[in-house]
């Protein structure tokens, strides 16, 4: 049933600047002529459809390369939303998963390509889901597959294939982790630039894999809107504590860097198949609003090392600068145990230990005791899980920052290399690894 008329009865019309300024024009008109041209405002056609017309986007056709020799979804831009559905498979035998693999290669290309469905018999269900209308734009939809170490067990004979660093996510002293948010056998990461477009592609994917793919968890977020920047690098978003995230990420422009910190095959001992994959990384961690939104504004920037409406480091400069911890051993300027000082303390040799990072933040509506259930929707990536997130995490254990975040859920995954070509499919290599 359509709220309309509850939304009609609180606000009969609504205003935007244009209109406002030409009623104050026509006020005195409408005053003399018994408020009819007012009333006559309030009826005109555009200002009905402004309410229930769809917003309108110049961003709906922009799509990113599905095919290649790494899967899209990592390096592409982050968009405004974003989501992580990760599921348990369901396939009886190896042939199963095969069929499972190529469709959703099948479904993830046509999806992040846009077009048309064919039209049914309408004594059958619809080919579509029918959110998006007839027609499927791209709206920069990137879908990125990857497995849990769960998969590569008997089932599919998959055992003697895994990569070298994947395993089952452990808890962290200050985890507080549910089963029911963590782990599963395949990880799919949903972006694009509209909610609607992620929410098409996990239905069109949930549709095509009966019998084969059942949801275990699911996280939603979301990334800031920012005004383009002109002469000057873009801020780097801001998470729900008010604080830039990202800023410390590797350039993604410099392929030999990428190489390194996030695309396997570098090392010797992962597996060849595994090669132009990469491991990924995904925590909700609850962020509590409440205390933090209470606690001094020095504090804050002490538990993080950097300027809140900035980003800058709190030891001069811009956001994208270094900090200068030669000149602050001590930690007077930035703390000691500050979060950008422990995660990376650019010393000699912690380069190796650089991690990609593409969050999202989260709100999941109201605790039992009236606390806002926001956060953050914390995905990374890189080509070693040991050097990467692992050690980077435990240099973390124990920092101030904990006192305000709570990690509850999540995973560790390994995406898949890319589908290089029509004919390829995600997974092959790994099946052709175990054909036996």
């Amino acid at each position: 049933m359509s709220d309309q008329s509850d939304n009609t009865s609180r606000c009969p019309f609504t205003l935007d600047r244009r209109r406002f300024l030409q009623g104050l024009g026509a006020a005195g008109a409408a005053a003399g002529l018994g408020g009819s041209a007012w009333a006559e405002s309030r009826t005109d056609a555009t200002s009905a459809h402004d309410v229930t017309g769809a917003p309108v986007s110049t961003t709906t056709q922009q799509s990113h390369p599905f095919h290649g020799h790494h899967q899209q979804g990592i390096l592409t831009p982050r968009p405004a939303t974003g989501m992580v559905v990760v599921c348990d498979v369901l396939a009886h035998d190896r042939a199963g998963l095969v069929q499972l693999l190529r469709t959703l290669t099948e479904r993830i290309a046509f999806l992040t390509r846009g077009g048309s469905y064919s039209k049914r018999d309408p004594s059958y269900p619809p080919a579509d889901s029918g959110i998006l209308g007839p027609i499927i734009a791209p709206d920069a939809l990137t879908i990125t597959v990857s497995l849990g170490a769960s998969l590569f067990d008997e089932r599919f004979g998959l055992a003697g294939a895994k990569p070298k660093h994947l395993q089952r996510m452990t808890g962290f002293p200050n985890d507080a982790l549910e089963p029911a948010r963590c782990h599963g056998d395949l990880s799919l990461q949903i972006c694009a630039n509209t909610h609607d477009t992620t929410i098409h592609a996990l239905r069109d994917i949930i549709k095509h894999t009966p019998g084969f793919l059942m949801v275990r968890w699911k996280q939603e977020g979301t990334v800031p809107v920012v005004p383009p920047s002109h002469g000057t690098p873009a801020p780097s978003a801001r998470n729900y504590l008010g604080f830039r995230d990202g800023t410390a990420n590797p350039n993604t422009d410099d392929e030999t860097l990428m190489n390194a910190l996030v695309w396997t095959g570098a090392d010797p001992d992962e597996p060849d198949w595994a090669h132009g994959g990469s491991y990924q990384v995904v925590r909700i961690i609850r962020n509590f609003v409440e205390r933090w939104d209470r606690a001094q504004l020095a504090e804050q920037e002490a538990i993080f090392g950097r300027h809140k409406d900035s980003g800058a480091p709190l030891s001069g400069g811009s956001e994208y600068d270094e900090p200068d911890y030669a000149n602050d051993v001590d930690g007077k300027i930035t703390p000691l145990d500050a979060h950008i000082r422990l995660a990376n303390p650019r010393t000699p040799g912690f380069e190796k230990h650089r991690i990609l990072r593409r969050p999202f933040n989260y709100s999941n509506g109201v605790e039992a005791n009236g606390q806002l259930d926001m956060g953050l929707l914390f995905i990374v990536y890189q080509a070693d899980l040991e050097a990467g997130f692992i050690t980077v995490q435990k240099r973390l254990n124990g920092e101030p920052l904990e006192e305000y975040i709570k990690p509850v859920g999540g995973g560790y995954f390994f995406t898949l290399p890319g589908a290089v070509d029509e004919r390829d499919f995600l997974g092959r290599s790994l099946l052709e690894a175990t054909d036996v």
